[in-house]
């Protein structure tokens, strides 16, 4: 079993940043590919971004340019670095893993394990 954690959510203002981190205890999140979904209110969940073992990453059209995924393997980690936030950005982002080395929009087919979630809201 993966527990995932995230964190980093909060509030800032039309144009900031944000870095959101998810992380884990026990098993190592290296074999993973791991992503981050979001969730806003009335909304359905959403693909946002997606990294493999391998390291190839990629984005969701709608944050192409602002949003960055990475891994730090060593510290067992995933970041989701979020700048030029806009307010249709705000919504609960939840990190992902899947034991497939996948490349491409995942979808909740694809998950095997999800986080909790942490709430990014932006203000205009």
């Amino acid at each position: 079993q993966v527990q995932l954690v995230e964190s980093g959510g909060g509030l800032v203002q039309a144009g900031g940043s944000l870095r959101l981190s998810c992380t884990t205890s026990g098993r190592t999140l290296s074999g993973y590919t791991m992503a981050w979904f979001r969730q806003a209110p009335g909304n359905e969940r959403e693909f946002v971004a997606m990294i493999n073992r391998s390291g190839q990453t990629l984005t969701t059209n709608s944050v192409k340019g602002r949003f960055t995924i990475s891994r730090d393997n060593a510290k067992n980690t995933v970041f989701l670095q979020m700048n030029s936030l806009k307010p249709e950005d705000t919504a609960v982002y939840a990190c992902a893993a899947t034991q497939v080395n996948y490349y491409g929009n995942l979808t909740s087919y694809h998950i095997d394990y999800w986080g909790q979630g942490t709430q990014v809201t932006v203000s205009s």
